[in-house]
C-alpha cells in the first residue's frame, strides 16, 4: 500500500489534531483565536511525548504561562481521547499520549511494505549526474557525484515525484582527441580485449601518455630557445590534436570511426563501474549531439531583447540588474560557448519529456556561478519550469595522505576505490572474527556489501555542500555513525526473527508499552516526514542520519527490553513485530541511499 499526502498527515502524528484542539480550547477558555501552535518533542528529563510551547501564546492572552498551560492541559485531557495526562514545566505543556494511540498507529504500518512512500504524482523531475569525459576512468569526484545523484533520484521518487535519471556524456573536444592521437601514435593496435584492461582505463592510459609526450616536446622547444607559452601552443603533438579535432568536426570518416571505437571502449568500461557501484540511468545525452543546440534560442532571444549584440558581433546577456554580470552566450565568430549548449540542452530535455516540471543538476560547487546564470537566463527566456531548476552543489572529497594509492599519484580511480573498500572490510571483518561458518563465496559477497555500504554511507551522511575528508579505515568501523554499524543492527534483527519460531502474525492491542517501545514507535513515526524533508532539501544526509538515530533507538530498546524472553505472549509478539518493522525501515532507508543490507554479519 502506498500513502498519499493526506494519509501521511494522519499517520505521521497527532500533532494536527492537537493543534486544532489547542486552538479550540484557547478560544473557549479565553474567547481569543490563535493562528498557530508551536510543538516540540518532550525533553527526556520530563514525562511526556509531545510538548506545547506556551510562551508564544502570551501574545494573545496575557497571564501566567504555567496557569495557561494547566488550563489547556485540563481541556485536552477532557476533550482529546489520546491525551491521558499532562504536566507543566514553566512555559511548557508536556502531554502524555495514551499507549493505545501508538499501538494503533503501529498496527496501521506494521505490514505496509512501502511505508513512508507517496503515490506518484504528475510532478516529473529530471536528475542529471555523473556526466564524465570519455578520455579517462571515473574517479573519486565522480563517486560522490553519482552517489548523490542516484540517491536524490530515489528519494524524490519515494516523496511522490516521477523521476528521469540522466547524464550528459562529454564525448567531444580536444581532450578526447588527445587520447585518440596518443593511441594512434603509440598503441600498436591494442584493445581492451588484447590487454585485458577495462576500456576506460586503456583510453585513460593514452590520455596520460599524451600528457607525458606533450610535456617532453614543450621541454625540448624551450631548450631550443622558445618561450614556454609559445612552446605549449607550438608543440607538434598539440597541433596534431587540434588538427584531429578539426577533422572530427568536418566529419572525416577515419577520425570519426576511431572516435566511435575508442568511445565505445570507454562506455563499456563505464557500464561496469556503474553496475559495481549500483547506479543506473534512464536517458543518456551526448555532447556530440548537443553541442550545437541553443544557437536558435540565442537568435530568438536577440529578437525578444533578452540578449544584446556587441560591436564585434558577440552576443551577451546583461544580468547586472540581478546582481550578476554580463554573460557571453555566442562568440563573435558565431560559435557556441558552454552556456549556449546548456541553454539548448535544458530546452531539448523539456521537449523530450513533456511532463517535465524541473531539473536537478548534480555538479561540483566550482560551478555555482554558472548555474545561477543558466537558471536566470532560462527564466528570462520565459520557461516556467526554470523556477524548478536546482543545482545540487557539492564539495570535494579528500583522502588522508597515504591511505590509498592512486592510479597516477593525483587521481583516485573509482574502481580502485571500490576494491580498496572491499579489502578494508575484509581485513576488519577477519580481525573481528565474526564470520565463522561462512563459505568463501559468502564472505567475499559480504565484504563487498560492507565495503560499499561503508563508502556510500560515509559520503551520503554528510551535507552535500560540505567538503569531505574520506578515511576508508574509519568508514568501516562497526561502531558509531557508519554504514557497517547500521548494517550490523539490521543483521542482528534478522537473527532475532530467525529465532522467533512461532506465529507472530496476529494483531496485538490492549497491552501496556514499555518506555523504550514507545520511543521506538515515535522514531518510526517520523519516517514519512523525513523522506519529504530529504526530498525538499535534496539531501540524502537527512535519510542517513535518521537511520542512525533509528538504529541507536533500537539498540537501546534491545538492551533494556526482553524480546524473545518475554513471558507475556502478546507483548512478545508485539516486540518481534516491532523489531521487524525497524529492520524493514532500515532496509527501506538504505535502498534510498543505494546501500544493501546483509541478512547475516
Amino acid at each position: 500500500m502506498l500513502l498519499d499526502l493526506k494519509e501521511i498527515s494522519q499517520l505521521m502524528s497527532i500533532q494536527s489534531l492537537l493543534e486544532a484542539k489547542v486552538k479550540e480550547g484557547f478560544e473557549k477558555l479565553y474567547e481569543t483565536e490563535i493562528p498557530s501552535v508551536e510543538f516540540q518533542a518532550t525533553r527526556k528529563d520530563f514525562e511526556g511525548d509531545i510538548t506545547v510551547v506556551v510562551f508564544p501564546l502570551l501574545r494573545y492572552k496575557k497571564g501566567n504561562p504555567v496557569q495557561i498551560g494547566n488550563d489547556l492541559g485540563d481541556y485536552l485531557v477532557e476533550n482529546v481521547q489520546e491525551v491521558s495526562s499532562f504536566n507543566v514545566v514553566k512555559g511548557f505543556l508536556n502531554l502524555v499520549i495514551d499507549d493505545s494511540f501508538y499501538i494503533n498507529f503501529f498496527n496501521e504500518i506494521a505490514t505496509n511494505e512501502r511505508y513512508g512512500f507517496v503515490t506518484s504524482s504528475t510532478d516529473a523531475r529530471m536528475v542529471e549526474y555523473s556526466s564524465p569525459n570519455t578520455n579517462k576512468p571515473l574517479h573519486l569526484g565522480h563517486v560522490r557525484n553519482v552517489l548523490l545523484g542516484y540517491s536524490v533520484s530515489e528519494i524524490l521518487k519515494a516523496a511522490g515525484h516521477k523521476v528521469y535519471k540522466t547524464q550528459i556524456i562529454n564525448d567531444r573536444g580536444i581532450h578526447i582527441c588527445k587520447s585518440m592521437l596518443a593511441w594512434k601514435r603509440f598503441g600498436n593496435g591494442e584493445t581492451p580485449a588484447s590487454t585485458g584492461l577495462k576500456g576506460d582505463k586503456l583510453v585513460g592510459n593514452y590520455y596520460v601518455k599524451f600528457d607525458q609526450e606533450y610535456k617532453k616536446e614543450i621541454s625540448d622547444l624551450v631548450a631550443d630557445g622558445m618561450s614556454e607559452d609559445d612552446a605549449k601552443k607550438q608543440a607538434p603533438i598539440f597541433l596534431e590534436a587540434q588538427e584531429m579535432l578539426r577533422k572530427w568536426e568536418s566529419g572525416d570518416e577515419e577520425t570519426v570511426a576511431l572516435w566511435k571505437t575508442m568511445n565505445g571502449w570507454v562506455y563499456e568500461g563505464f557500464d561496469v563501474t556503474y553496475k559495481n557501484i549500483g547506479v543506473d540511468f534512464d536517458k543518456l545525452y551526448y555532447e556530440s549531439d548537443t553541442y550545437l543546440l541553443g544557437k536558435d534560442i540565442i537568435e530568438q532571444g536577440l529578437k525578444d531583447g533578452v540578449f544584446f549584440k556587441k560591436e564585434d558581433g558577440s552576443v551577451w546577456c546583461d544580468l547586472t540588474e540581478d546582481g550578476l554580470d554580463e554573460k557571453l552566450v555566442l562568440r563573435s565568430d558565431g560559435t557556441a560557448v558552454y552556456m549556449t549548449q546548456d541553454i539548448g540542452t535544458a530546452i531539448q530535455r523539456a521537449k523530450d519529456f513533456t511532463d517535465l516540471n524541473g531539473m536537478v543538476y548534480t555538479v561540483g560547487n566550482e560551478q555555482d556561478y554558472h548555474f545561477k546564470v543558466l537558471f536566470l537566463i532560462l527564466k528570462k527566456l520565459g520557461y516556467n519550469w526554470a523556477d524548478q531548476l536546482y543545482h545540487l552543489s557539492y564539495g570535494m572529497v579528500d583522502l588522508p595522505s597515504g591511505k590509498m594509492k592512486s592510479r597516477e599519484g593525483t587521481v583516485v580511480d573509482a574502481d580502485d576505490l571500490m576494491d580498496e573498500m572491499t579489502n578494508t572490510a575484509r581485513e576488519i571483518s577477519q580481525e573481528l572474527g565474526k564470520l565463522e561458518g561462512y563459505s568463501n563465496e559468502e564472505k567475499e559477497s559480504l565484504y563487498r556489501i560492507i565495503g560499499l555500504g561503508a563508502l556510500k554511507y560515509f559520503i551520503l551522511k554528510v551535507d552535500p555542500k560540505k567538503r569531505i575528508l574520506f578515511d576508508p579505515q574509519a568508514s568501516v568501523d562497526f561502531q558509531g555513525n557508519t554504514g557497517p554499524f547500521v548494517q550490523y543492527t539490521f543483521a542482528r534483527i534478522q537473527s532475532i526473527l530467525r529465532k522467533a519460531d512461532f506465529d507472530h502474525s496476529k494483531t496485538v492491542s490492549g497491552i501496556d508499552l514499555h518506555e523504550k517501545e514507545k520511543e521506538l514507535i515515535k522514531q518510526l513515526e517520523l519516517y514519512p516526514e523525513v523522506i519529504q524533508q530529504a526530498a525538499k532539501n535534496y539531501s540524502p544526509a537527512v535519510i542517513a542520519n535518521y537511520t542512525y538515530d533509528l538504529v541507536k533507538e533500537f539498540n537501546s530498546f534491545y538492551q533494556n527490553v526482553s524480546i524473545l524472553g518475554e513471558e507475556n505472549e502478546d507483548k512478545k509478539i508485539f516486540r518481534v513485530q516491532l523489531a521487524k518493522k525497524v529492520a524493514d525501515t532500515i532496509a527501506s532507508a538504505f535502498r534510498l541511499l543505494g546501500i544493501d543490507v546483509p541478512e547475516r554479519m
